[in-house]
């Protein structure tokens, strides 16, 4: 398959899942979500934030339960935000796990890692603990928090059926009928609540690693001298 996204640390890993995901689902549910997903490349995202922007603050329940404030992250140090689209997806899977790999180098640049996704918070919780992730998974029901950072599109029908055909009911995730999701993207906003990098997927199969953070991060931390 060709793409037009960059090549990123995750890419390499990406590839040898697509090629695992021929064994695992029949070629027309794959060649469905390949063309749904291709076409998301052109997903309008001008009105999310973009690097120098102030990040907008939520308020979001957490997998374990409470509730996680952006402004109250802030406090400690910088903060990694990744919106994914959920349990369900493996090219999700894919990149929380990294970010898992790498969680002890981010904390060590001062940063704390939050992914959210709409799906409930059940749903998260069962998430958080099938896949080890040691960082906050946060519900965003409704997309609520991906709408205000305008990221969120409904899913192609298309891709809806196919999704039932195997089993994959977004409802059951989500706790609602709409189909929304966010854009696959990630953000890291400074201390000063700036946003410093920006990522947003709209081809959601192309996601940036722990490598691209790590490297914001660190400059960021050891800014040049003038």
């Amino acid at each position: 398959m060709t793409t037009s996204h960059p090549e990123t640390s995750l890419t390499q890993a990406t590839k040898e899942m697509r090629e695992a995901l021929r064994g695992q689902f029949p070629a027309h549910a794959l060649d469905t979500w390949d063309r749904d997903s291709a076409a998301l490349a052109t997903l309008d995202v001008s009105a999310a934030p973009a690097v120098g922007d102030r990040a907008p603050d939520f308020r979001l329940p957490d997998a374990s339960g409470g509730d996680i404030e952006l402004a109250m992250l802030l406090e400690g140090g910088p903060v990694v935000v990744v919106f994914y689209r959920g349990a369900w997806c493996p090219y999700c899977n894919l990149q929380l796990a990294a970010y898992q790999g790498a969680l002890d180098e981010i904390s060590a640049a001062g940063a704390q890692l939050v992914a959210i996704s709409p799906q409930t918070p059940d749903a998260s919780l069962n998430h958080a603990e099938r896949d080890g992730l040691k960082f906050h998974v946060l519900s965003d029901i409704g997309n609520a928090v991906a709408r205000e950072y305008g990221l969120v599109f409904k899913q192609a029908e298309s891709s809806t059926e196919v999704g039932r055909e195997v089993g994959l009911e977004l409802s059951d995730f989500n706790g609602d009928s709409s189909h929304e999701l966010p854009a696959a993207s990630t953000f890291v906003i400074s201390q000063d609540g700036i946003v410093r990098f920006a990522s947003i997927s709209g081809d959601y199969r192309w996601r940036v690693g722990p490598e691209e953070v790590l490297a914001v991060l660190t400059a960021h931390s050891n800014p040049q001298e003038d």
